[in-house]
């Protein structure tokens, strides 16, 4: 009886193994081409190598890198070209499937709601504005440069980036970012483009009180508050402690 049934099985095993070479896109097939492969449909070994799977190189035969964006495979001008459309030439390595999966029908990044940034070169990973819109909202208006002062490549929100930390915008410092950041510089801030002290008399008045750090203003004052003063140390001044 064991042999029987090890024999049924050996049989339908081999069946269902000369089905797969002979119908693979009835046997395997996950799902539908996306519409520019769909001539392919029936032709699974135009891209699976058996046993291998996908490989780039297949991808590449007929997708050529230099063109992608540019020219469709069959030489023609895209009309409407991408936006960005030399984005494929800026990646470290071809590897379509990375981001690619065409019985899905869309990218794979898109599934996941992202992109893994590291497949692209450092130079072309800094430059965001080549691929995404700027936001438009008041804040963004105001800065230009470097996005990765506040985001990561990882997610767009939460930002790693908390102004209280290091300067409360209360009171009267609810101001455009300019004011303080002189030319959309965030690595720099001045205090002197609003209030009336001059460096002179701001390092003088310091001196008297035994302060010898007077260059970086919100080691000290942290708010518009007069009594939110911090020693050098950043620790609280306990005689401007209103508790």
């Amino acid at each position: 009886m064991n042999n029987i049934l090890k024999a049924v099985l050996a049989a339908n095993l081999i069946v269902i193994t000369v089905l797969v070479f002979i119908y693979p896109p009835l046997m395997i097939a996950p799902g539908k081409l996306i519409p520019g492969h769909k001539q392919l449909e029936t032709n699974c070994f135009a891209c699976h190598a058996p046993f291998r799977g996908v490989a780039s190189e297949r991808c590449t035969t007929c997708h050529k890198p230099v063109d992608i964006g540019r020219l469709l495979t069959t030489g023609q001008a895209i009309v409407k070209p991408l936006n960005s459309p030399l984005f494929h030439q800026q990646l470290n390595s071809q590897d379509c499937l990375a981001c690619h999966n065409d019985h899905a029908g869309v990218m794979r990044f898109m599934q996941q709601g992202r992109f893994n940034h590291a497949l692209l070169k450092k130079a072309t990973s800094e430059q965001c504005q080549n691929c995404h819109k700027p936001p438009t909202d008041l804040l963004h208006q105001q800065i230009t440069g470097n996005c990765a002062q506040c985001h990561t490549q990882e997610k767009w929100v939460p930002t790693t980036f908390n102004h209280t930390q290091y300067f409360s915008l209360d009171g009267d410092h609810k101001t455009r970012c300019v004011t303080c950041h002189v030319r959309n510089d965030y690595s720099r801030y001045t205090c002197y483009g609003c209030h009336e002290h001059s460096p002179v008399s701001i390092r003088r008045k310091h001196i008297e009180e035994g302060i010898s750090n007077f260059d970086n203003c919100v080691q000290c004052h942290r708010s518009a508050s007069e009594h939110n003063i911090r020693n050098e140390d950043g620790k609280r001044n306990s005689e401007n402690d209103d508790d």
